[in-house]
């Protein structure tokens, strides 16, 4: 199945508390690109992330945006200081113990107001589990990436499938026009010669000759079976399930420089022509191939 270098997907989801949101961008590139843009707090499941992305991706420059609120995950631990909550009542002791000087019972309470009795700190987040959150929200974000890029692949395949089509039929337009150039030298060279030779009499074998080395000249049979060839594989890769971008790219330019080598061979105005609707249906098809994934 073809698909596009360029896509969108996009998820979200609430998992241990935390509202998690992967969105995912590529456009065209050579190679495989892959940028992740997330909160510092969470960077140790970059490396994680990429490796989800370079089996979903194989060429494209692909960037993740990851926002986090994990507002509903924060979990506060309330930690009693023993020996300073002691210290503070055996301090209360000493004071209410002098005769001179009256002091009313603590509550646990009135304890708890002293400066650092009581601390309060957040839970230490269980990494694995938060990487393991993010992780899936990402494969949602991808599968719905690649959902785009597969239905944008299919149009830019059925686009140059047609393309093919037409490629081929100009390609025959080629072969049955070619021998007609040969057959109309020959009655043009035998016209020539009986105008400066007039009544002399011509042999036949110098006109094959002469007819035989213009034929051998501007014969287009290699480049039209070459060019029949790459189309065919053309074909084949459009129903591929691998990333044929590539090598797709590689093909048109095969197929390019067969016409090309068609155009220079032909002397002839409707070959010409032929070669340069071949040409032009070559360049859209190349055009289309550079965002095949």
């Amino acid at each position: 199945m073809v698909k596009s270098m360029t896509g969108y997907g996009r998820a979200r989801q609430t998992l241990n508390g935390r509202d998690i949101t992967v969105e995912v961008r590529s456009v065209n590139n050579r190679y495989l690109d892959v940028a992740v843009k997330m909160p510092r707090a969470y960077i140790f499941t970059e490396d994680a992330l990429k490796r989800r992305v370079q089996n979903a991706v194989s060429r494209g420059k692909v960037d993740l945006f990851i926002s986090i609120d994990a507002t509903g995950a924060d979990e506060t631990v309330v930690t009693v200081n023993e020996p300073l909550a002691k210290a503070y009542l055996d301090a209360l002791h000493t004071i209410s113990s002098l005769s001179n000087f009256q002091l009313h019972a603590y509550s646990a309470a009135d304890v708890a107001r002293f400066p650092d009795v009581l601390t309060v700190t957040k839970a230490e987040e269980n990494l694995e589990c938060v990487q393991s959150d993010i992780c899936a929200v990402a494969d949602e974000a991808l599968a719905a990436y690649n959902a785009m890029r597969a239905v944008e692949g299919e149009k830019l395949a059925s686009d140059i499938a047609a393309r093919l089509t037409t490629i081929e039929s100009l390609t025959g337009q080629v072969e049955a026009r070619s021998p007609e150039t040969v057959r109309e030298y020959r009655e043009r060279l035998t016209a020539r010669m009986n105008e400066v030779l007039q009544s002399t009499t011509i042999e036949e074998s110098r006109i094959l000759s002469e007819a035989a080395i213009y034929a051998d000249k501007v014969a287009v049979d290699e480049e039209t079976v070459r060019l029949r060839s790459h189309v065919s594989q053309l074909r084949d890769m459009l129903s591929s399930d691998e990333p044929m971008g590539r090598k797709m790219d590689f093909l048109i330019q095969e197929v390019n420089r067969e016409s090309n080598t068609v155009g220079s061979k032909c002397n002839d105005v409707e070959i010409a022509r032929v070669v340069i609707a071949l040409k032009a249906e070559v360049e859209k098809i190349r055009e289309q191939v550079q965002n095949i994934e």
